[in-house]
């Protein structure tokens, strides 16, 4: 069996908080009966979000997904086969902080490869999918996503950092080891996706330009 589903740090036991049980209540409001069990992905979410709350470590213990299988009213191997495909829902422990990044064309483009390595070197991680030995944090090689305009990201749990450099990169990370999570968005000031520096856009109509 694979060894993410043997992980010797599995959980005893596993029950949604209070928190969680009214988040359920909405999303299951979203669905008829009947098709409750294509709520599948946001109780995995729900569940990994208590796991951060709880533990510090946001993950999905085999318990919580079989939990879900029971509400859903859905075999186990249906939760397990979802929550093993999106890269987003971690099936074993990761260190308290996840750093995510996109190395896809567009972030490599722009110094993705010296993100991977100011994260490398101020972790002290070799390589994708380990976690740093004081155990906070966890680096993951992603594909795109979805901020190319703002290459290279990265991902930060569930916040994007954008326009990232190696200095950045290193600087976001001494905040974080601080206990500070600085406010996510673009390294350079940039507004929402627009280009460095500002709007470049005509933003009114001359006079002169009226006559004509």
């Amino acid at each position: 069996m694979n060894s993410v589903w043997t992980s010797p740090q599995q959980p005893e036991d596993f029950v949604f908080d209070t928190d969680s049980e009214a988040e359920i209540a909405g999303v299951l409001a979203k669905y008829p009966a009947e098709r409750k069990a294509s709520a599948v992905m946001p109780m995995l979410y729900i569940a990994q979000r208590q796991m951060g709350r709880r533990t510090g470590c946001a993950w999905l213990p085999l318990l919580a997904m079989d939990e879900i299988a029971k509400r859903l009213e859905i075999p186990s191997i249906r939760v397990y086969e979802v929550a093993s495909f999106y890269t987003m829902f971690n099936t074993r422990p990761i260190g308290r902080y996840h750093l995510q990044v996109c190395t896809t064309t567009p972030c490599w483009l722009r110094g993705s490869d010296d993100v991977v390595s100011a994260c490398q070197k101020a972790t002290g991680i070799s390589h994708f999918g380990e976690t740093s030995e004081d155990g906070l944090f966890t680096l993951t090689e992603v594909e795109c996503l979805g901020a190319c305009a703002n290459a290279p990201i990265l991902q930060v749990d569930d916040d994007f950092y954008e326009d990232m450099t190696a200095d950045s990169t290193e600087k976001l990370i001494a905040e974080l080891r601080a206990g500070r999570r600085p406010t996510p968005g673009s390294a350079v000031n940039r507004l929402a996706s627009a280009p460095e520096g500002g709007c470049k856009t005509l933003l009114a109509v001359s006079a002169t330009s009226d006559k004509q």
